[in-house]
């Protein structure tokens, strides 16, 4: 796909939407990939973001409540 992206930008309107998401994905190339050079590396960050959501949502969720009782309700 990077060789892809790396030959057809040149091809492609810099505003339009595909021309936006190739010029995204071509300067952060590196990044995207680096993964595949390193197997200790994860694809995603979905063991962080499972992890961190209950502290999000209660952020949101104690904002209405008057107590800490009421919390716990």
């Amino acid at each position: 796909m990077g060789k892809w992206i790396f030959q057809e930008i040149k091809n492609t309107l810099p505003k339009s939407q595909i021309g936006k998401a190739m010029a995204y994905a071509y300067a952060r190339w590196d990044a995207l990939s680096a993964y595949l050079n390193d197997g200790n590396l994860h694809i995603d960050n979905n063991l962080i973001e499972n992890a961190i959501r209950p502290v999000a949502l209660g952020r949101k969720n104690y904002l209405f409540t008057g107590s800490h009782e009421a919390a716990q309700r």
